[in-house]
């Protein structure tokens, strides 16, 4: 009988994202904004990145109300593996069988833990949109796997989060060689 860890999603960490998801697009729409400038390519450009931003952050904002009101656990770790439901590009149940390595990237000052599998189509295939099946593509053709996963709406420092896979996927490796 295997002992679950449950890490729950910290609704503070949400909220602090949201407020900076909505910050972002109020930007976006200052830079979308008609401008008075010199040169019509400073227009354009600033009209570009406004909208970029709006549509970006836009839809940080909306994934990252959606996760306010959501009722699952953050992160699961089990007998079966590790049930990921962090982010927009989270496929559920990411079985131990298929996880062959994890490692750390950082993007600015967010640390991503990465998770290498054996079987990468079946996890992009489990994209819940087009959006998040491209942005898996992008992680997979990029940092080598399609799986991120990070603690940033997590009730747990990255530090621990990434020790604590660590320590349960070299468990695992070693019951089911």
């Amino acid at each position: 009988m295997d002992d679950s860890i449950e890490i729950p999603l910290s609704k503070q960490k949400i909220i602090l994202l949201l407020i900076a998801a909505i910050a972002f697009v109020v930007m976006g729409v200052f830079l979308a904004l008609p401008l008075v400038s010199e040169t019509p390519l400073d227009i354009e450009l600033a009209n570009i990145v406004g909208l970029v931003t709006i549509i970006f952050f836009g839809t940080c904002a909306v994934f990252m109300t959606t996760k306010l009101f959501d009722k699952k656990v953050g992160l699961t770790i089990d007998q079966y593996g590790i049930t990921d439901n962090t982010s927009g590009t989270s496929v559920g149940l990411i079985e131990w069988a298929d996880i062959t390595e994890s490692w750390t990237i950082q993007i600015a000052s967010t640390k991503i833990l990465m998770i290498a599998t054996n079987t990468p189509e079946k996890y992009i295939e489990r994209a819940k949109n087009s959006i998040a099946k491209r942005a898996m593509k992008a992680n997979y053709k990029i940092y080598g796997s399609p799986i991120a996963i990070t603690a940033s709406a997590l009730k747990i420092k990255y530090s621990d989060l990434e020790r604590l896979i660590n320590t349960e996927l070299e468990k695992r490796k070693g019951t089911s060689s």
